[in-house]
């Protein structure tokens, strides 16, 4: 069997798209599937194993064998290659919060798939009210000479996001508590950019409110201080640019013009597209 030889102190950062690409194979799984399998896929950097991207692999699982449809894992890599040709197998997912006995032999396929992969479980079932994610790398067991095996051992796994995933988050967190009203609709449509701007600038208002707060309680030695929270405040006021009023009020009104002058343009191209459709449709219609 295939083994690796990984410090243990190895980090996997698991993007929100794999969380949800999971979940929804595992409710889109057959009726007599107890649980469900995939290929993980990303990159990995001094020893951060970044999950950006997965897919689900069609297996059956009896009491002394695995059935898998590897070509079928194959070609789906494949034809994700051609779209994302920066992203590589790293490992494979399952559904659940522990290691079955089958999971040796699915990590030995792996195995051979790639260096080293790595093993991510998620608990769909929801225990203890989470939905517990954790992730194995498989260690080599045994005696020089002697019998070998493996072993599942545990390391950290974070949830990290991109920008626009943030973004799609912040959505996503409006829904909660819709389903127990049934008089209120199940779907969040997107903001207006002005609301959203209004919605930021909220928030904004209300972190600067608790820092300066922070910072009175600390002056007046209700709080102690924090070496980090004071670097961190110190790299964001050297951050921030240096200019006056009316030179924000100017930089700000200039890309005001800048933006209404590209919407103006899209505008009009939009318009004149839709005008030579209308007389590509007229002279098609007349001859």
């Amino acid at each position: 069997m295939s083994t690796i030889n990984l410090p243990l102190n190895l980090t996997v950062r698991v993007h929100p798209v794999v969380l949800f690409q999971i979940v929804d194979a595992y409710e889109r799984r057959n009726a007599d599937s107890q649980r469900v399998i995939g290929t993980l896929l990303g990159s990995v950097d001094k020893g951060v194993v970044e999950v950006t991207n997965c897919f689900c692999v069609p297996h059956k699982e009896h009491a002394d064998q695995v059935e898998a449809e590897l070509g079928y894992a194959s070609d789906l890599y494949d034809l994700n290659r051609r779209v994302n040709p920066s992203e590589n197998i790293v490992g494979w997912w399952a559904t659940g919060q522990e290691v079955t006995n089958h999971s040796s032999v699915i990590h030995e396929y792996y195995a051979r798939e790639c260096n080293n992969p790595i093993h991510l479980t998620l608990d769909t079932s929801l225990t203890g009210a989470r939905m517990g994610i954790k992730a194995y790398v498989c260690v080599s067991l045994g005696v020089p000479g002697g019998k070998t095996g493996c072993m599942f051992t545990p390391i950290n796994v974070e949830i990290t996001s991109y920008e626009p995933e943030v973004v799609g988050l912040q959505l996503c967190m409006k829904t909660i508590g819709l389903q127990s009203n049934p008089a209120r609709a199940r779907t969040v449509p997107p903001m207006l950019d002005v609301a959203q701007i209004t919605e930021a600038s909220g928030k904004l208002l209300d972190l600067l409110g608790e820092v300066l707060n922070y910072v009175e309680d600390v002056l007046v030695e209700k709080q102690q201080p924090d070496n980090t929270v004071g670097r961190a405040l110190l790299d964001l006021i050297h951050s921030v640019p240096n200019m006056t009023s009316d030179q924000f009020a100017q930089m700000f009104n200039s890309n005001v013009k800048d933006l209404l002058m590209v919407v103006t343009l899209s505008q009009l191209i939009k318009t004149q597209l839709q005008l030579n459709e209308k007389l590509t449709s007229l002279t098609s219609f007349l001859n």
